[in-house]
């Protein structure tokens, strides 16, 4: 059985990591961080924005900045040419 993880790589999500910064509802002033991590699809990333519109509405902290990082963990293999050829017989 394989796993949904890898299902969705092969359907051309990527890891993404994004790092939150948000302002304490208590002391707008402190910037405090959260990270979070999924797989998502570059570069509309509808699971980024399913969750940072959960935050808006959800949640009292209101968003300063997000920094996005992400990476296609399955690609094409990169192919180098053969420079000498050796039998064993």
């Amino acid at each position: 059985m394989v796993s949904a993880d890898f299902q969705r790589q092969l359907a051309g999500y990527g890891l993404t990591t994004a790092q939150i910064l948000y302002r304490r509802p208590d002391h707008q002033w402190l910037l405090q961080s959260y990270v979070w991590q999924n797989y998502d699809l570059f570069p509309e990333f509808p699971e980024l924005q399913r969750f940072l519109d959960f935050w808006r509405t959800r949640l009292e902290g209101p968003l300063h900045s997000v920094t996005v990082a992400h990476s296609k963990l399955i690609q094409p293999a990169e192919l180098k040419a053969v420079g000498h050829e050796f039998r064993l017989h």
